[in-house]
């Protein structure tokens, strides 16, 4: 992929109406911001791209836009309960736990889908792992305790094959971030873990030295990639806005190389349907634990 340099993101703006590029520098201080939040959904080394992302928003929104970042998925989620954030790129998983107090607004549409795997990754070192019954005695990496496929899933896939991880695995840990898991299990830090396959697709455009040393030896059902959501008091004339400028973002000239940027084809409305999955695993893993717990009680 083609990657932007600012000097063509400045061409890029150049050829927006006046009226754009003078809202896109001068937005209307006297509202309140736009309050975003992001998980590590965006890549560390794609900072340079929020800075462009935000003058665009603010252009199409006609009002400041702060974005707020986490390195843990459950402080984005904290942060858009208690009305600190007005909207959320989020995982499945929270967005199902939360409902109805988070509200689909968009989901992203990559490779012509809205949907996405979990990729259970090893290093390539290790030939003679091909299949999750092979990783007895390993080091795991869980991306966080609040990713579908960084932790909901793999816990569900162990379930299936009865598999304990507290028994099974040598060790396993939380990296927080889909990225901290790739490089750890790259670099030999863990021998296995469970990543977002766009994650590790697009950081392996960005970074092909880390994930040539990566092989993936299983890969989810498809799941409804991780949506944009909105808290179920945001103004419903705000909720509009946000949602047309999304979903229209793929037929605007800028607004499409920002998507290109991302790897993304675009925003689509999406549907409850899409995360019936994520909800079934949950369910399932819940009603487990607790038959075990009244067991052992």
């Amino acid at each position: 992929m083609k990657q932007t340099t600012r000097r063509d993101f400045v061409k890029l703006l150049a050829t927006m109406p006046i009226a754009s590029i003078i809202s896109a520098e001068t937005p209307n201080t006297s509202k309140s911001p736009m309050r975003i939040g992001l998980t590590p959904v965006i890549l560390d080394d794609q900072l340079g791209f929020l800075h462009d992302w935000k003058i665009w928003l603010e252009s199409q929104l006609t009002l400041p836009v702060k974005f707020v970042q986490r390195q843990k998925y459950r402080d984005i989620s904290d942060a858009l309960l208690a009305n600190e954030l007005d909207a959320a790129w989020v995982c499945g998983y929270p967005y199902i736990r939360f409902r109805p107090k988070m509200q689909l607004l968009a989901v992203p549409r990559y490779k012509a889908k809205l949907t996405y795997h979990s990729c259970i990754i090893v290093n390539k070192n290790k030939p003679a792992i091909n299949q999750m019954t092979q990783l007895k005695k390993s080091i795991f990496a869980f991306s966080d305790p609040d990713s579908n496929s960084g932790f909901l899933y793999p816990q569900y896939r162990f379930k299936s094959l009865d598999i304990d991880p507290d028994s099974f695995f040598q060790r396993t840990f939380f990296s927080w971030s889909h990225r901290n898991t790739i490089d750890a299990v790259a670099n030999g830090l863990a021998d296995a873990g469970a990543v977002d396959s766009y994650i590790l697709e697009q950081y392996g455009i960005h970074h092909p030295e880390v994930t040539e040393n990566i092989k993936i030896i299983e890969k989810s059902p498809p799941f409804g990639f991780p949506p944009l959501v909105i808290r179920n008091n945001l103004d419903n004339t705000l909720k509009q806005q946000l949602s047309g400028v999304f979903i229209h973002m793929k037929k605007n000239k800028v607004g499409l190389e920002l998507l290109q940027r991302l790897g993304l084809d675009g925003f689509d409305t999406g549907s409850e349907a899409l995360f019936s999955g994520i909800e079934k695993m949950a369910l399932e893993l819940k009603s487990r634990s607790h038959i075990l717990q009244h067991a052992s009680s």
